[in-house]
């Protein structure tokens, strides 16, 4: 989704980070987690997905970095395209920890409320909370400064709305996974 983020698309005519359109999965991915393993095992999950960023944008700046293989060519376009990546990954990490452990702190109270009755509340509820603040948090640092204040205002919104969409496609899957006794949501 970093990667992917640095591209800035048009979808029916409104602009949305590339990113968007796997990212908001890993909601209720950290969801079904917390559900199988525990609020423990999906909050040490949201800092290792943080640490696997900072690694993919160490590798993308150390091979950016080494001496190209001119047989190949100059290859100048490695860095130009993945040099951006930094914003992105600052921006990402950021607001993934925020967002998800706000996420991770909701679904709790939901579950520790109302067991296991309504479980599509769950995602609903967390997600709720979660993807406007994740939203906010990653385009102000990805992109404020950078992109005209329209156009990053509109990818906030998009943000959302794709999230939101993509969280309603994804709510069935929480019923696809059987809590294990005895782990505490």
């Amino acid at each position: 989704a970093d990667v992917a983020s640095l591209r800035i698309v048009e979808i029916a005519g409104f602009s949305l980070d590339g990113g968007t359109l796997i990212y908001p999965f890993t909601f209720t991915l950290r969801d079904l987690v917390q559900k199988v393993a525990g609020k423990r095992v999906a909050q040490t999950l949201i800092f290792a997905a943080a640490g696997v960023n900072v690694v993919m944008a160490l590798l993308f700046l150390a091979v950016a970095n080494l001496p190209a293989d001119m047989v190949v060519g100059p290859q100048i376009e490695f860095g130009a395209v993945l040099a951006p990546v930094w914003r992105i990954v600052t921006a990402s990490i950021i607001a993934e920890v925020i967002s998800e452990l706000i996420d991770t702190e909701v679904y709790s109270r939901w579950v520790a409320r109302m067991g296991d009755r309504k479980q599509w509340g769950r995602v609903l509820s967390s997600n709720a909370v979660s993807v406007p603040i994740d939203s906010a948090i990653f385009v102000l640092i990805a992109f404020g400064g950078v992109l005209p204040g329209s156009v990053v205002f509109e990818i906030f919104w998009v943000n959302v709305l794709v999230k939101v969409l993509i969280t309603f496609i994804s709510i069935p899957w929480i019923y696809l996974v059987k809590p294990d006794p005895v782990v505490q949501s």
